[in-house]
Parts: C-alpha cells; sequence; structure tokens
C-alpha cells in the first residue's frame, strides 16, 4: 500500500529540485523532514509542503501508520516553461526562459 502527492508548476528549475529530493529519497519520513528543514535551498520548503501531503493523504485515505512511512519513489520532471523577453540594445531582445517543475512523492509503509 503506497500513498501519493504531486506537485505541479513549481516556480523552480528541475535541475535545482532534484538535488533537494536526492537528500531524502529512501529516508523515513520523520528524517526527510528534518533534513528539509535545515536545507538552505529554495526547493526544501517545497519539497516539505509535498512530503507533508503525502503523509496526511497516506494517514487519511489508507489508515497507514506515520511511525512506519518511508519515501518510497520520489521524482521530478520539466514542467511547463513561461517565456519571458528582455529589452536589448538596439530595439531588439533576448529570451528569458523561467522554468518550472513538476514534483511526485510516493510513501509507503515498511513491511
Amino acid at each position: 500500500m503506497e500513498a501519493i502527492a504531486k506537485a505541479k508548476m513549481i516556480r523552480i528549475s528541475s535541475r535545482k529540485v532534484k538535488l533537494v529530493m536526492d537528500l531524502i529519497r529512501g529516508k523515513d519520513v520523520g528524517e526527510a523532514l528534518a533534513i528539509l528543514k535545515m536545507t538552505p535551498k529554495a526547493a526544501s520548503p517545497h519539497i516539505e509542503k509535498l512530503v507533508r501531503s503525502a503523509i496526511a493523504n497516506a494517514e487519511h485515505n489508507y489508515d497507514m501508520d506515520i511511525e512506519n512511512l518511508y519515501i518510497k519513489e520520489i521524482t521530478v520532471g520539466e514542467g511547463p516553461t513561461l517565456k519571458r523577453i528582455r529589452p536589448r540594445a538596439k530595439g531588439s531582445a533576448s529570451r528569458i526562459l523561467k522554468r518550472t517543475s513538476n514534483a511526485t512523492v510516493i510513501v509507503a509503509e515498511k513491511e
């Protein structure tokens, strides 16, 4: 039995989110939340909120014991890119790509 939580359109590039996700992959949820709390990366609050959502889904929807939960799978993918324009010299323009991410967390009970 496993519980899933998804976050879409996180306004951070997927490369930066992946750095934070690699820290908590396979850990117990309590340990993962402690790591996220102390990690000084911009993606940490977003991933922490996502993990808490997965824990709540597990407890509410599947009656799982929170003490036995661990992060079974955690993935991030590229979301839609917001395209913006920055004015440049001589009336030209350069493109700014504001990247987004889609993240998924799956928590499961230890056997």
